[in-house]
């Protein structure tokens, strides 16, 4: 296993700055803070057997001591704490962050000033889609001349809303800088987050789209508090580490020589998970088709079923010998044609208010990069509408979910299934 190229700026702090006598960090313990500033004294403690008990200390200990800052409480969230602005302003200290030309960081609280930097020297700011629901990325793109206020505003997660616009898999993004939250961190390295494992998929899915590569630093911002030791034993495959830590009071480089994962580790990933994120069914296609292992967890490696037709992807150019081309209405029920005779099955989906300048490509494009690409596409542009033939009813249905909310230029699309819609 190649370890990870230790990062050239800053150099590590030398012993006397990183071990001070008030020094926030413990062996063998969790932190103890002494009274400096807003810290208040907090008995060592034994470190948990698991993240999670890892995770409850350190939310209870904020909590208790007043670090924490809104939203609160911060159980169940990477939390937000007093001075984390001025943790934020120490990324301006690191070379990494003066090279930088594209930046991805988290959506959460306590990185908001990482991401006021970040626009304000001009930067492309690619921020994750809120629990990946409709991509990976999008990126930041405040109003031409932009004052003070409103870069304070994209930074927020209101700006995340209504400043951004969605980074499709096939864009050319080349990520030079990735800042995440923590729940806990090493000195070493070592990172548990607050244990539903978006960061780390999102760095996987980076790794998979070409848009990181191992020498892409990784930073986090967390409390003086939050820089604890972590077993090793504790560390999974699918774990991210981080090359910088910067708290209120430090810039620590770890030197972490651990590697970064090396892309998605598809046996951890489950069908549900598929099903809410539907971006991972498109880079899983990719993978499959380039010959990868893709095998959900759960499941055996899939072998098809001797006879059974597979998806004709639509740039092939192809469509199943037992259906019949675009040119054809598959919609006949429309018409009162009773069932058995071109009624529409449970597996054509509808979808209506096409922007009237919309083109068939434009709807292709939007299907590959959500993973829902269909076995037909019927286009009837002039009536703003198209019908898209899934293999069974399990697969309609579950693009009707995964396309819920999808917009073509400013139009959100009505999309349900064929039947259903007829019946309305």
């Amino acid at each position: 296993m190649r370890a990870r190229a230790r990062p050239a700026q800053p150099p590590p702090l030398p012993p006397s700055r990183r071990r001070q006598a008030d020094d926030v960090t413990t062996r063998q313990t969790l932190p103890r803070e002494l009274s400096r500033g807003d810290c208040v004294a907090m008995e060592p403690r034994a470190v948990g057997v698991s993240k999670q008990d890892i995770r409850e200390q350190i939310w209870d200990h904020m909590e208790s001591q007043n670090l924490a800052d809104f939203p609160r409480p911060v159980h169940h969230r990477i939390p937000n704490f007093k001075g984390s602005y001025l943790a934020c302003k120490n990324i301006k200290d690191l070379d990494v962050f003066a090279r930088t030309q594209e930046v991805k960081v988290d959506p959460d609280k306590p990185l908001e000033g990482v991401r006021l930097l970040a626009l304000q020297s001009n930067k492309t700011l690619l921020v994750p889609t809120p629990r990946l629901r409709t991509g990976l990325f999008n990126k930041i793109t405040p109003p031409p001349g932009a004052t003070k206020d409103i870069l304070r505003k994209c930074a927020t997660s209101q700006g995340v809303r209504n400043y951004s616009v969605p980074i499709g898999l096939d864009s050319r993004v080349l990520v030079d800088l990735v800042v995440v939250g923590s729940v806990a961190v090493s000195e070493k390295g070592w990172r548990i987050g607050k244990g539903e494992g978006y960061a780390d998929l999102e760095y996987a899915m980076m790794v998979s789209m070409g848009a990181v590569s191992k020498e892409t630093p990784v930073v986090t911002i967390v409390h003086d508090c939050q820089v604890v030791d972590i077993p090793e034993e504790l560390l999974e495959e699918h774990d991210i580490t981080v090359d910088y830590i910067l708290t209120p009071t430090r810039v620590i480089a770890t030197g972490c020589e651990r590697p970064q994962p090396m892309g998605i580790t598809w046996s951890k990933i489950s069908r549900e998970m598929m099903e809410k994120i539907p971006v991972l069914r498109s880079l899983r296609a990719r993978e499959q088709q380039a010959g990868k292992d893709v095998t959900l967890q759960g499941e055996h490696q899939h072998l098809p079923e001797p006879g059974r037709q597979q998806a004709v992807p639509l740039s092939a150019g192809r469509r199943p010998p037992d259906t019949p081309g675009p040119e054809a209405n598959s919609m006949e029920a429309a018409r009162g044609s009773p069932p058995g005779e071109g009624a529409p099955l449970a597996a054509d989906v509808y979808v209506g208010n096409l922007p009237r300048d919309a083109r068939v490509s434009d709807l292709k494009r939007a299907l590959r990069e959500l993973g829902s690409v269909p076995l037909r596409l019927t286009w009837q542009g002039p009536r703003r509408r198209a019908f898209l033939r899934y293999p069974d009813s399990a697969a309609a249905q579950q693009a009707v979910s995964c396309l819920q909310g999808l917009r073509l230029g400013t139009d959100t699309l009505r999309v349900a299934l064929a039947r259903q819609q007829r019946d309305k």
